[in-house]
């Protein structure tokens, strides 16, 4: 089960930390990241982190802004968001995939709203 916390409403140049609950991911084959998606756009992947070597990987739209972590002995993984902009409002869903980041969806949660605007 996966459950994120931690959405809102916040102004441009702002942080915010979502967190997600990865109840029942612990196998080293699940990586758990975070995608987005925006009203009117197709689905983005924000963000992943590998369970076997915690190699981070992030789109090219939040590097640098975005950071995730994990800490597997609450089974909990992060997305700290700073310097936000309106064109990171979405619904954030933090996601499992097995075998690696880049292999398909394997599961998501049901997500978390994310407002960028003065």
């Amino acid at each position: 089960q996966l459950v994120e916390s931690g959405g809102g409403l916040v102004q441009p140049g702002g942080s915010l930390r979502l967190s997600c609950t990865a109840s029942g991911f612990t196998a080293d084959y699940f990586h758990i990241g975070w995608l987005r998606q925006a009203p009117g756009k197709e689905r983005e992947g924000v963000s992943c982190i590998s369970s076997t070597d915690s190699s981070t990987y992030y789109s090219d739209s939040v590097k640098g802004r975005f950071t995730i972590s994990r800490d597997k002995a609450k089974n909990m993984v992060y997305l700290q968001m700073n310097s936000l902009k309106p064109e990171d409002t979405a619904v954030y869903y933090c996601t499992v995939r097995r075998g690696s980041c880049f292999a398909e969806l394997y599961s998501s949660g049901q997500g978390t709203q994310v407002t960028v605007s003065s």
